[in-house]
């Protein structure tokens, strides 16, 4: 097969058609993420022990579920390349495969999570009684897990067939469900027992499975599928083996960026409750800013992913300089919103000023952080719409845990603990040393990530277009 003739287009319309499949999904990736905002504020308005419990857990179950979630989001460009190749029975069948690998990965999931000990190792001391709200929280957070990475392929689908609006209907009404399920198992409410952190990880399972049933309704019932015929089918090694070939090192980069945050949480743990606190306000706003570049990323490397199984080399190009420019663009605008906001956004999230005043200190660099952060991603997504995950897994290494994490750990808590104090008092004055030394050193991790990604970006696509010209001799 040739490649495809190129169809002249400005660049205004890949602009376009990016913005137009990206909006559904950073509505929806900014309701999912609504889940940790909603967790986050009423276990601050209820109690720091409950806070604390919150945010342990939280970033115990995230890097458990953004890791395999990583693996199952190998069905995008899997499926994006065979719909833009018009090869709609194996976009079903894609589907159907992506399934049976979503439930095997909630058993390993779920292994993990029941020994939440040994996470807990990195956290030095811990309140007997914030131990007891974490282990109570992840057990309920096992029941959540298949629901929410079975829902994972349906967005799998939805996304890389251009069909974003009906994981968003279904995330947008999740955040009522999820609110009103906290306020009764977290409060005690309509006769029910109090149950504080470990209630919100059991509204999160009730929501979950809730979510599924009516992804699993859309996708039998929308007559926009029904060209896949999409069907659970057996597990096929082929299938399973080239989803594991390409989702094992996305979901292993997944887990090397949500793992700065996780380790991150557990190691500033050591400074004390409030720090603990303050810490996760950031992350919390750290991941909700994420949401935008992510939502591009995904909807580019979608479009992309089309585009090179269609054979458009042309398309495929301008797609991907479409995304980046509207990530750069995107990730100045958060960045000046959290400057002029800050005040109010912690008004949101805490109630005690010990708390507050630590998140404002670490708040002063989240511009920063987030510029670098929205770079990298962007050009992440883009790689993997050429099915290329394992040099941006290595890349990704290098920087972000070399650099990032263990460059913090090893100046914030480790031999030079205290080295970086002398430029945390001129850029973020008050800021407690360990978690100040942590997010600076992740900045300049995403930072070294996001050039090198993009230097790898740019030989792929010369090394692509390359191809499909001697293809087309």
């Amino acid at each position: 097969m040739t490649a495809r003739a190129p169809e002249i287009r400005r660049f205004g319309f890949y602009v376009k058609e990016i913005l137009r499949q990206a909006w559904p999904v950073l509505i929806s990736s900014w309701a999912s993420i609504a889940f940790g905002v909603i967790d986050t504020a009423m276990a601050g308005h209820a109690s720091a022990a409950d806070l604390q419990a919150m945010a342990l857990a939280a970033s115990i179950y995230l890097t458990v579920f953004v890791g395999l979630m990583g693996v199952v989001h190998a069905l995008i460009p899997i499926i994006a390349q065979h719909f833009g190749g018009q090869r709609y029975l194996e976009v079903g069948r894609a589907w159907g495969q992506g399934v049976w690998l979503a439930m095997g990965l909630s058993a390993v999931g779920a292994a993990t999570m029941l020994f939440p000990n040994v996470w807990l190792a990195f956290s030095g001391q811990v309140e007997p009684a914030v131990r007891s709200g974490i282990t109570w929280y992840l057990r309920a957070l096992i029941l959540a897990l298949p629901a929410t990475l079975i829902f994972r392929t349906i967005y799998a689908l939805s996304t890389a067939v251009s069909r974003p609006k009906v994981v968003m209907t279904i995330n947008l009404a999740s955040i009522v469900f999820k609110f009103f399920f906290n306020w009764i198992f977290m409060f005690g409410k309509l006769g029910l027992p109090a149950m504080g952190a470990a209630g919100a990880g059991l509204s999160t399972a009730v929501t979950g499975w809730l979510a599924l049933g009516a992804g699993l309704w859309a996708i039998y019932h929308d007559p926009y599928y029904l060209r896949f015929r999409p069907s659970l089918g057996m597990p096929r090694w082929a299938s399973q083996k080239e989803l594991l070939r390409l989702g094992i090192p996305m979901g292993a980069s997944y887990l090397i960026e949500i793992c700065a945050f996780s380790f991150m949480a557990l190691l500033v743990a050591r400074e004390g409750m409030f720090v603990t606190g303050g810490h996760q306000i950031m992350s919390n706003l750290a991941a909700l800013c994420y949401m935008m570049p992510m939502a591009v990323g995904i909807a580019s490397a979608s479009l992309t992913a089309q585009a090179i199984g269609a054979r458009d080399v042309q398309r495929a190009r301008q797609t991907g300089m479409a995304g980046i420019a509207i990530v750069a663009t995107g990730a100045g605008v958060t960045a000046a919103v959290l400057i002029a906001g800050k005040s109010a956004i912690l008004r949101a999230y805490t109630d005690d000023l010990q708390v507050a005043a630590v998140a404002a200190a670490l708040l002063q660099v989240l511009p920063w952080f987030h510029l670098c952060d929205a770079m990298q991603c962007i050009g992440s997504y883009l790689l993997r719409a050429y099915k290329v995950a394992v040099v941006p897994l290595l890349l990704q290494i290098v920087a972000l845990t070399g650099l990032g994490l263990i460059g913090g750990w090893w100046l914030g808590f480790g031999p030079a603990a205290g080295a970086l104090r002398p430029l945390i008092d001129r850029i973020m004055p008050g800021a407690p040393t360990g978690a100040a030394s942590m997010w600076l050193m992740a900045l300049m991790g995403l930072g070294f990530s996001a050039a090198l990604l993009f230097g790898w970006y740019g030989h792929i696509v010369r090394q692509y277009a390359r191809r499909a010209a001697r293809a087309s001799m």
